[in-house]
């Protein structure tokens, strides 16, 4: 092949790369509204507002636990399920179409169970729908974002928690919806979302080579580069995870005045903050060829806003813990996504390492209802907050350079 034809190629890979980009980031943010709303906000008050009327308000608590658990038990074979078929088939977009109709589906139709044993059944299909979409989605970003714009990718990524947070802080606005109307709305951004990408997003894939290594690994054993990650990642989902399902009845715990819309407002305006930080500090990644230290950074002040939210009881201090909590984890978060892609061995079995990899973001829900089921009745809110800063500060530890021998 001739010089001349060679660089047009690369030009109009390039090319291709660059228009995937801002519709992947739209996609993602549609997963995220999909769930985040739900899952934060519109499930925990609809539990509360069940399990009041049944006479079992103490049980709120339990239930939302028990969800947690089904889901992630369904969200950790989806993931691994449905991104090894996106493998096999070479086609990412049918399964991300086949997740996105489903997932639809199932999410309106919570709203017309009102037994515990339906929620959980409903939820378990919704979380396997939604991780049908989500496992080939993640797979096809990997194939066509080279690692010299990795870094570029996790900052683009970040819109999604923020679009997610906001959409709930904007359905629970008083006056705006009821409660089935809230989940039309989310629904309906979601394919709003996602339906460009499947119109427009190209299918090429990058070359299968082998990953190449950040040079800030150099002084890390390469061998245990995958599991440092890996296992950094799952302490710091812990975390966030606990907040994630527990925010609402937390803040109401501190101040009954709190109430869903105050708390939807205020997730979503600080993850609305992160979205630009989390850009400028993943183009810095690609410029240095760092992408580990932005990760321990943030991981270590998370473990300080932790501590800070667990020792205190003032509900404007709780709410500036929380703030700078959900800034740090939402900047790791959104750059580890997009340094697991460049790391992962095999490109040919991308969407089924990835749904390895996604395990971190599943298994905390299963540690999470029995650590909050175990420690909330007897040390409070306050000792688990302690012991999740701990998670934090280990999960700083394990992305720090190792020492020379």
């Amino acid at each position: 092949m001739n010089q001349p034809l060679r660089r047009a190629m690369r030009v109009d890979r390039l090319r291709t790369q660059s228009g995937f980009l801002p519709l992947f980031a739209l996609a993602w943010a549609g997963a995220a509204i999909a769930y985040i709303p739900f899952l934060t906000i519109l499930l925990p008050v609809r539990i509360e507002t069940l399990a009041g009327v049944t006479g079992k308000s103490d049980l709120a608590v339990t239930w939302i636990g028990s969800f947690a658990f089904a889901g992630a038990i369904a969200a950790s074979i989806g993931g691994i399920a449905f991104g090894w078929a996106s493998d096999v088939l070479g086609n990412r977009r049918i399964w991300v179409a086949a997740g996105l109709v489903l997932s639809v589906g199932l999410l309106l139709l919570t709203t017309q169970v009102t037994t515990f044993l339906k929620h959980i059944v409903l939820l378990t299909c919704w979380q396997l729908a939604l991780n049908m979409m989500l496992g080939p989605l993640s797979a096809w970003a990997g194939d066509l974002v080279p690692d010299s714009q990795k870094g570029k990718l996790g900052g683009m990524m970040a819109f999604a928690p923020a679009a997610g947070a906001l959409t709930g802080a904007f359905v629970t606005v008083p006056g705006m919806a009821g409660p089935e109307m809230r989940v039309l709305i989310v629904a309906l951004l979601q394919v709003c979302c996602v339906v460009p990408l499947l119109l427009f997003g190209s299918l090429a894939r990058a070359p299968v080579t082998e990953p190449e290594a950040p040079s800030s690994q150099s002084d890390m054993p390469q061998r245990s580069v995958l599991l440092r990650m890996w296992v950094a990642r799952l302490l710091v989902q812990i975390s966030e995870a606990t907040l994630f399902a527990y925010l609402y009845l937390w803040l109401r715990s501190l101040d009954p005045s709190f109430d869903d819309s105050t708390t939807a407002r205020i997730f979503g305006g600080m993850l609305a903050v992160s979205v630009p930080l989390t850009l400028i500090i993943g183009s810095w990644t690609d410029r240095q060829g760092k992408p580990l230290l932005p990760l321990r950074i943030a991981a270590a002040f998370a473990c300080a806003a932790l501590l800070l939210m667990g020792g205190t009881t003032s509900p404007v201090v709780a709410v500036v813990g929380y703030a700078a909590f959900n800034l740090c984890s939402s900047v790791f978060l959104a750059l580890h996504s997009a340094q697991t892609l460049r790391v992962l061995p095999r490109g040919d079995r991308r969407g089924r390492d990835l749904g390895v990899f996604n395990l971190t973001n599943t298994l905390p829900s299963l540690v999470m209802p029995a650590l909050t089921i175990t420690l909330i009745p007897e040390i409070g809110f306050r000792g688990l907050f302690v012991l999740l800063a701990v998670l934090a500060l280990g999960a700083a530890a394990l992305l720090s350079p190792a020492r020379p021998r």
